[in-house]
C-alpha cells in the first residue's frame, strides 16, 4: 500500500455552479494507491493519517487535471508545412505532411500537455493508410506512448469509409481529375481504405490488450456524417450500447458540413442522428458550431455531450460555437485543443483563457462564461465525454487522484488584490512556467519543468534528427500531389453554399 499527503493554499475540489466552485483553504488530500482516501483541512489530514509523507506547500494550488476532450497529433500541422486553410482545403494541404514514428510523435504533444496540467486526453486517431495490421501497430505506438508517460489517454481510430478527400465519393472526385492527376490522388485515398469490418476488429483488439492497463480506455469513434455511411453509423451505436461505450464524432465544423447534410438528409445533421438513434450521453458531438437552435434543443433534451474546440475553430475558420447557448441549456461541454492551439501548442491554461473571452457578447446580461464554468468544461464535463466519467474531473474520495499544483506565487507576482477570487486570478493569469507539479493516479509525472519518467531533451532531440533527414521519395510525391490537387479541391467548393450547386453529392450506401 502506498499512500501521500498533497497539500496546498487551496484546493478547488471541483465546481458547484457557474459562478462558484468547491474551494478548501489550508487544505490536503490523501492518496493511496492512486485514489483520493481523504480530503480536508490540512491539519486534520495530518493527524488522521501519522507518519504519511507530505507532498506540496503553501505557495500552491491544487486543481482537478484537466482534459483535453479532442486531440489528434504530435507536431502540429503547421511545423509539418500546412497553414492554418479553412478546414475543407487544410485536408488537401495536409497530404503533404512528413512521416514521424506515432511513438515520437505523441509524446510530443504529451509534453505540451503534461506540462500545462492536462492529466487526460482524448485521442481520436485516423487518416492512417491500411492495411489494418499496419494500424493496429501505429496504435499501439500511440498507446504506448501515454502509457510511458503517465499520462490517461482515451484512444478511438476514426471510421471513415467514404468521401475522403471532398463531399462527394471519392472516385466522383477523382473522375474529374487530370489525366496525370486523377491515378496518384486515387491510390492515395485507396490507401487510407480498410473495410468496415476490419475498424471493429482493431476496436476488439485494442479493446482486449488493454485490459490490466489502468491509464488507457477504448471507446468508438464514427468520424462525421460524410465519412461515414448510414449503416456503419447504425452499427457503431449498436456496438456502443451493447458495451457502453462512448462515441465521439466530428459534427457540423463547418457551414460546408451543414450543406453537405442538408443535401444528403433533407434535414439537419443533428435530426439525422436523432432518426438514426445515436443521440444521447455516449455521444460527443466535436465542435458543433453550426447547430440550430432547434438542433441544440434535441441534443440537450437527449443528453448528448459537446466537445467545444475554440482554438481550432478560429484558425480553420470554422466559425464560433453558441457556447452560450449550449450552457444555458444545461448541456455537458468539454474542451478540445484539437490539432494545436491559437499559439500552435497545447496549453489548456491558454485555451481556457480563450473560451472564456471568445463568448463575451455584447451587452450587460450574466450570460457570458465565467472562470468556474470554463473549469467545469475542463475538468469534470471533459471527463464525461470520454470512457473514464465520473472516475476523474474532481477531487472527492473514490475519484482517481490526477490533479495539477500550481504555484500561485509565480502565477500572481508582483500582486494580486484579494477581492478578485482566488481561481478567477489564477485562470486568468497562470502561465505554464507556474504549474510546479502534474500528478496522476498520485504520480507526480511532471515536477519544476521535467518529466519523471521520459527525458523530453532526447527525444527531442531524436525527433529533430529525424525530420533533418531529406524527404523520402513518397514524400517528395505526396508534395507535389498535395499542390496539384488544392487548386481542384477548392474548385469543388465553389457556389457550395449559395445555391449554384443542387445536385446531390451522396449516394446512400449498402456498406455497414
Amino acid at each position: 500500500m502506498k499512500q501521500k499527503i498533497f497539500k496546498a493554499k487551496w484546493i478547488v475540489r471541483g465546481v458547484r455552479n457557474r459562478d462558484e466552485a468547491d474551494i478548501l483553504e489550508n487544505g490536503a488530500l490523501l492518496e493511496r494507491d492512486g485514489v483520493i482516501i481523504d480530503v480536508g483541512p490540512f491539519d486534520e489530514i495530518e493527524r488522521r493519517y501519522p507518519g504519511t509523507e507530505v507532498y506540496g506547500s503553501n505557495d500552491q494550488i491544487i486543481l482537478p487535471g484537466f482534459v483535453n476532450s479532442h486531440h489528434h497529433v504530435g507536431m502540429t500541422p503547421l511545423q509539418m508545412g500546412s497553414p492554418d486553410h479553412p478546414l475543407e482545403l487544410w485536408f488537401a494541404s495536409r497530404m503533404s505532411s512528413r512521416d514521424l514514428d506515432r511513438y515520437l510523435d505523441t509524446l510530443y504533444s504529451a509534453f505540451e500537455m503534461i506540462a500545462s496540467g492536462i492529466t487526460t486526453v482524448q485521442h481520436i486517431h485516423g487518416w492512417m493508410p491500411g492495411p489494418l495490421a499496419a494500424i493496429h501497430s501505429t496504435s499501439q505506438q500511440v498507446l504506448k506512448a501515454y502509457r510511458d508517460i503517465g499520462m490517461r489517454a482515451s484512444y478511438c481510430y476514426a471510421v471513415r469509409e467514404q468521401n475522403r478527400l471532398v463531399y462527394e465519393p471519392d472516385e466522383d472526385f477523382v473522375a474529374r481529375l487530370p489525366a496525370d492527376l486523377a491515378p496518384s490522388v486515387a491510390a492515395h485515398l485507396k490507401k487510407q481504405e480498410i473495410p468496415f469490418e476490419d475498424n471493429l476488429a482493431l476496436y476488439d483488439s485494442l479493446v482486449k490488450e488493454n485490459e490490466g492497463h489502468s491509464l488507457t480506455r477504448i471507446q468508438l469513434a464514427p468520424s462525421n456524417l460524410h465519412w461515414c455511411s448510414d449503416n456503419a453509423l447504425t452499427e457503431l451505436n449498436a456496438r456502443s450500447e451493447r458495451e457502453q461505450a462512448p462515441m465521439h464524432m466530428h459534427l457540423l465544423e463547418t457551414a460546408y458540413q451543414k450543406e453537405y447534410a442538408r443535401r444528403r438528409t433533407g434535414t439537419t445533421a443533428v435530426k439525422h442522428l436523432a432518426r438514426l438513434g445515436l443521440l444521447g450521453p455516449r455521444l460527443t458531438i466535436g465542435h458543433g458550431v453550426w447547430l440550430t437552435e432547434e438542433d441544440i434543443e434535441l441534443a440537450a433534451h437527449s443528453g448528448t455531450c459537446i466537445c467545444h474546440n475554440c482554438s481550432s475553430n478560429f484558425r480553420l475558420r470554422s466559425g464560433v460555437a453558441p457556447l452560450n447557448a449550449f450552457e444555458a441549456k444545461g448541456m455537458t461541454v468539454g474542451i478540445g485543443l484539437d490539432e494545436a492551439g491559437i499559439n500552435d501548442d497545447r496549453d489548456m491554461l491558454q485555451e481556457m483563457r480563450m473560451v472564456l473571452r471568445a463568448h463575451r457578447a455584447p451587452g450587460m446580461d450574466d450570460s457570458v462564461p465565467t472562470c468556474p464554468q470554463v473549469l467545469r468544461m475542463a475538468t469534470e464535463h471533459g471527463a464525461m465525454t470520454t470512457p473514464f466519467g465520473k472516475d476523474i474531473g474532481r477531487l472527492d474520495p473514490g475519484r482517481l487522484a490526477d490533479f495539477v499544483m500550481i504555484n500561485h506565487r509565480k502565477a500572481l507576482w508582483p500582486y494580486q488584490d484579494d477581492d478578485i477570487p482566488i481561481l478567477d486570478a489564477v485562470m486568468q493569469r497562470a502561465k505554464t512556467a507556474a504549474v510546479d507539479a502534474t500528478v496522476v493516479g498520485g504520480e507526480v509525472i511532471y515536477e519544476n519543468g521535467r518529466f519523471t519518467r521520459v527525458d523530453r531533451d532526447q527525444i527531442l532531440n531524436e525527433i529533430a534528427e529525424r525530420l533533418s533527414q531529406p524527404r523520402t521519395p513518397e514524400e517528395e510525391q505526396r508534395i507535389k500531389m498535395a499542390h496539384a490537387v488544392f487548386p481542384h479541391v477548392k474548385r469543388f467548393y465553389e457556389g457550395y453554399l449559395d445555391g449554384e450547386k443542387r445536385e446531390p453529392f451522396y449516394a446512400p450506401s449498402s456498406r455497414v
